[in-house]
């Protein structure tokens, strides 16, 4: 009779370790698959695109280099002044025209343009850009962000996306 009790207490109690690892297994899928979601669903979405207008083309001599500014691509309804971004534009001809991103490729510190050097610069970690856009000296890894732009009903317009910083 001893045995037949043990045999059933060791069956019941087989029975609880296997249903409390399957509940816990249902437990931790049910935890995993929106932490698994919200890792893998960016890489999956559409960054947004929007068209800019920053100006009229008579408003741009050429040779010229000015800060811009325009609505972010995808403001949240609560950003206020921070939807607001800039850019540096130079109008190189009658219909060309350069657009760099105001933010440094290195840390994404906001760039000024020193005209009487021709440079753009960086006051966080001595960042500095020649008129291109390319790196003249500093820690930054790449040249400045250039948008797509284009001349549309008289306006100025550049593609506004998010940036890309790279940090090293």
């Amino acid at each position: 009779m001893k045995q037949n009790m043990i045999t059933s207490e060791c069956s019941r109690r087989q029975f609880l370790a296997k249903l409390s690892i399957a509940l816990s297994s249902i437990a931790g899928t049910l935890v995993a698959i929106p932490v698994v979601g919200s890792i893998i669903a960016p890489l999956f979405q559409k960054k947004p695109e929007t068209w800019r207008a920053v100006g009229a083309i008579e408003s741009f001599k050429i040779g010229d280099t000015v800060k811009v500014e325009y609505l972010d691509s995808s403001p949240l309804p609560w950003a206020g002044i921070t939807a607001k971004s800039a850019a540096w534009l130079r109008r190189v001809s009658d219909e060309k025209f350069i657009v760099f991103s105001v933010n440094c490729a290195h840390l994404g510190c906001p760039v000024r343009w020193v005209e009487g050097a021709k440079l753009f610069m960086c006051p966080c970690h001595g960042g500095v850009y020649y008129e291109d856009g390319s790196v003249a000296s500093g820690p930054p890894p790449r040249g400045l962000y250039q948008y797509p732009v284009r001349v549309q009903n008289g306006q100025v317009e550049i593609l506004a996306s998010p940036i890309p910083i790279t940090t090293i």
